[in-house]
Formats: structure tokens, sequence, C-alpha cells
């Protein structure tokens, strides 16, 4: 039974090419776990980029034949797309190695430190990615396992969704979408918004009551959203977009091509980035930071460097006249932020 990180060793991660269980693959290695996945899209004498960057964090990579799994692996780590008919699972519930979901690791982990998870259903990886830069930028050494790459830490030849620091703290992103936000306990809860995605208002509003209960000590949620700030703890701890009930409210906001301005308790903020609900991610970023002790002007320092993430505004390149930008927005609400963030840029927008 596994009910703890020091209960294993050897960990094999049947689907390691995908966003998630890369993440926690990396974390684990960096952490002086020995790691092993296969993935479906490995296959012999071909070329794959993923496995190529986690075979140089020392993650030894296979072919989805089984071959990586033996009577030394102590653990294996299945995402919610891999069915009990494949052949490895098969495998590994003959040589009875326990098995358990991605999510359910992930709780592990965040129980092994002081954890910062990121609920919501639009922005988490982009305010995960901003908050880990404040406290890697307080000296605060901190960890990230995320569902996006950092272009940062792309930057250094990584995949770009994890890093392993020496401080206390972890942020991770808490994923509603699969129902596994309920299973964490983190020391700080972060509700960014509440809107309809992959479950209907009812099911969502249920999922994040339970996170807030499970929240041990901080509870930070957006004022101005509407279903978000009913879950309030308390106003003054929460932040908001020019909504003046928020302890932490973007004033001032104005956009200048791909730069933002703005206040936060008086003190300004510029950044690289578009959009109303960027400003808006980091002032949650910069609620929770500034509430475990990293000062407003270490905060403003920190965003007027941030990089942005793979996938989010990124911009691809402009040619005649053109700007092009690829963006993740994937529900109703995500698109619309997307779309209006690049109306100021240009006369005329193409949504595709």
């Amino acid at each position: 039974m596994i009910e703890k990180i020091t209960d294993f060793q050897n960990v094999f991660f049947i689907g390691v090419a995908g966003s998630g269980m890369s993440a926690i693959a990396q974390y684990l290695q960096g952490i002086g776990k020995n790691v092993a996945g296969s993935d479906r899209y490995f296959h012999p004498n071909e070329y794959n980029k993923t496995k190529e960057q986690l075979e140089a964090e020392g993650i030894q990579c296979f072919v989805q034949d089984g071959s990586g799994i033996n009577e030394n692996t102590d653990l294996i780590v299945v995402s919610t797309a891999i069915e009990d008919t494949v052949y490895e699972v098969q495998k590994a519930k003959e040589l009875n190695i326990p098995i358990i979901k991605r999510s359910q690791l992930l709780a592990l982990i965040a129980k092994s430190k002081k954890t910062v998870a990121v609920g919501g259903t639009s922005g988490k990886s982009t305010t995960s990615a901003m908050l880990y830069q404040i406290l890697l930028d307080a000296q605060l050494e901190p960890s990230i396992i995320s569902g996006a790459g950092l272009t940062s830490i792309i930057k250094e030849g990584k995949i770009g969704n994890a890093a392993v620091g020496k401080g206390e703290w972890l942020i991770i992103e808490a994923d509603e979408s699969d129902g596994s936000i309920v299973q964490y306990e983190p020391e700080i809860g972060l509700l960014l918004n509440v809107d309809k995605d992959h479950q209907e208002i009812d099911e969502l509003m249920d999922l994040f009551s339970t996170f807030k209960k499970n929240t041990n000590s901080l509870f930070v949620v957006n004022q101005s959203n509407t279903l978000a700030k009913t879950l309030s703890a308390n106003s003054e701890q929460d932040f908001g977009f020019e909504n003046d009930k928020a302890g932490y409210n973007v004033t001032n906001f104005h956009q200048e091509g791909f730069t933002l301005s703005f206040d936060i308790k008086d003190q300004q903020f510029k950044m690289n980035a578009i959009g109303q609900h960027s400003a808006e991610n980091a002032c949650a970023a910069v609620a929770v930071a500034n509430q475990i002790g990293v000062d407003l002007e270490i905060c403003a320092k920190s965003l007027a460097s941030y990089e942005g993430i793979y996938r989010r505004h990124q911009i691809l390149g402009q040619k005649n006249g053109i700007w092009v930008i690829d963006d993740y927005a994937h529900n109703p609400a995500k698109c619309a932020a997307s779309i209006k963030a690049c109306q100021p840029l240009a006369n005329r927008v193409i949504a595709w």
C-alpha cells in the first residue's frame, strides 16, 4: 500500500509523455527517485522530442511493450487515458505491483510539501507560473508541477512543466475536469474562477466547496467572479479586478500594445502580457505571495520579467503587418477573454 512518497523508489509511468505525467515524472526524478516510463508515441529508431527531453533528465524511456516493468518496480502510475486492457497494466497486475492514478500520486507529493494548489476553470497554468516566478525571485526556491511549459524553463531545453527547488513551497494545478481537485489538502488553496467547462455548474461548485474545506490554512478567491466569490473565507485575503471588496485589487489598468500596467495596493506593476485576465491572474499570484511574506515591490519586479507559458497568447510572429498569436482558450469564457485581450492590438481580429 502506497501512502506517502517515501513508500517507493522505483516508479514507472505508463503514458509518460503526457503533460501531466511528464511533469510528475520529472519532479520525482528531481527529488532522487528512479523514474522510467513508456508511451504509445515512442517507437524504435524514431525521434521523439519529449522522449529526448525526459532522457536528458535521467528518466529511462521505453516503447509500450512491458519491457520497462520488472520485479524491481515499486509503483506503476497511469493517467485517465490508460485503459486496464493495456498490456503493461496487465503485466503490473501479474507482478502484484501497486498501480495508482496520476492525480493520486500528485496528492501524495502535495502532502510532502507546503503546497499552494491553484484551482478554477481558467488560468491555472498561467497563475501557477506567475506565482512560481515570484517565489523564485524572492529567493524561496520553490518547486512547481504544472500543466504547461514555462517559457523560462523551456529556454533551458526542458519540457518546462516541472522544476524542483530546495525550498518548502510547491505549486500545483488542482484539476477539476476529472474531479481530482478533491484529493488535495494544500496549505493554501487559490480559486481563480468558476465557469461552465467540463462539468455542470452544480457539480463544479460541489468540487470547489470540497477544495475549500480541504485547504489547511489560507483560501483565496476571485471577488470579481460571480460564483467564486460565494466561497470566500475572508474578502481581505481575496483578489479582484476593479473590485473594492477584494483585499488585493487591480486598479488603473491599461493595455498598450503587448504591455500591461496596473496597480495593486498602491504598488505599480508592468508586464509583457495582454488582457484583463492576465492582470487578474497576476493579482491572484501576488495575493498569495504577499500573504506568505513576499514584499509587493519584489512581486512587481518579478512580474516585470515574467516570460509567459507555452500556448497562452504566445506570439508566433509578424508578417505583412499581421500578428499571429497562439492561445489555448477552449471554453466560452476563455475564448471571450482571449479575443478581448487581442482587440486593442489591431483594428481587425480574426479568431480561428
